[in-house]
């Protein structure tokens, strides 16, 4: 299912017809964050979430903080619940060995870089990932789950959508109030190039009462010129458009463009529907990372994949915060 338009339009009709059912959704979320005291573990919790649904750059975020911890000697593990995965865990994903449709392709795109947990109990799976050596809990999402006690709670937004309309599920695109949300947060991580920034700023920078960083996804190279190359792409990511605009602004030739749905499994018939289109355009076919873990084995030589990291050019404030968590931490398992 794709967001509806007016999400990220100033709230109408639409979106003041639904707040009640908003009321009822935030009241729910609020009560399931009240259900219990959070289990605090031996090692540091990060967690990396978000107020809105779909994607805001989690991922790629999860990626960057193992390498920051990593630069310190930490050996981080992610525990995600594995979303569009049937594992219900706690499982280690092993790389070459798992499918996305067991894991989740986020989970299988994690394991590339750090060790990862699926579980649906992400206590349980953090627990063992402790058992398994893991010197700090990155949590991929979870931010509106009650199990775990975070030491340090980053949320993060993409600057371009910002926070839509600011309504709450199914007037607008968030899971709780903007306001809810943020008073259990330590950081806020906007993600976006300039333009996208200067627009979170003006919008929703007064809303933001806690540290701000910003961060770009900067593609990796890929040793294919993708300037004038003509191009299909096909992304299923929570906004497919911010994949398109990354291959516009890098000189590819789009000849065509096709938004799945967010973890849309890639069958043969859409797949070899969409090589044909290709084919019959003189077009290569790209995706993103996340998409192509998703992709038959035999298929993938067949799309390029476009690889993004994370970059932040001013770490100061997520440097201070990640110090003050390892604050008396030991670095041995």
């Amino acid at each position: 299912m794709r967001a509806p338009m007016f999400w990220h339009e100033p709230p109408g009709l639409w979106a003041t017809l639904l707040s009640p059912l908003g009321a009822l959704y935030a009241g729910a979320t609020r009560h399931r964050l009240a259900s219990g005291p959070r289990e605090k573990l031996g090692v540091p919790v990060i967690c990396v979430g978000n107020l809105n649904a779909g994607g805001t750059g989690k991922t790629p975020t999860v990626i960057a903080l193992a390498a920051r911890l990593a630069a310190r000697g930490i050996t981080a593990h992610a525990v995600t619940r594995g979303h569009g995965g049937t594992l219900q865990g706690p499982v280690q994903v092993v790389e070459r060995q798992h499918k996305a449709a067991e894991t989740g392709d986020e989970a299988l795109l994690l394991a590339a870089f750090m060790p990862v947990w699926v579980a649906k109990d992400r206590a349980a799976g953090a627990r063992a990932a402790i058992a398994a050596g893991a010197q700090a809990i990155l949590l991929d999402d979870g931010f509106q789950n009650p199990s775990l006690s975070h030491d340090l709670a980053v949320v993060v937004v993409d600057a371009h959508m910002g926070f839509g309309n600011g309504k709450v599920i199914p007037a607008g695109p968030l899971r709780e109030p903007i306001a809810v949300g943020l008073a259990r947060a330590d950081l806020v991580l906007s993600i976006g190039d300039d333009a996208a920034q200067s627009r979170f700023g003006a919008r929703w920078g007064a809303s933001v009462q806690v540290p701000h960083v910003t961060g770009t996804l900067a593609p990796l190279p890929t040793g294919l010129p993708l300037a004038g190359m003509p191009v299909l792409a096909f992304a299923g990511i929570g906004h497919p458009e911010k994949f398109f605009r990354t291959l516009s602004a890098l000189g590819a030739d789009l000849r065509a463009t096709h938004a799945l749905r967010d973890h849309q499994p890639l069958s043969d018939a859409l797949m070899q529907r969409m090589l044909r289109e290709a084919k019959a355009q003189g077009a290569q076919v790209v995706t993103t990372e996340k998409d192509a873990v998703r992709l038959a084995p035999a298929l993938r030589a067949e799309v390029m994949t476009l690889p993004v990291r994370l970059e932040i050019a001013d770490w100061t404030a997520l440097d201070a915060a990640i110090a003050r968590i390892l604050t008396g931490r030991t670095t041995q398992p």
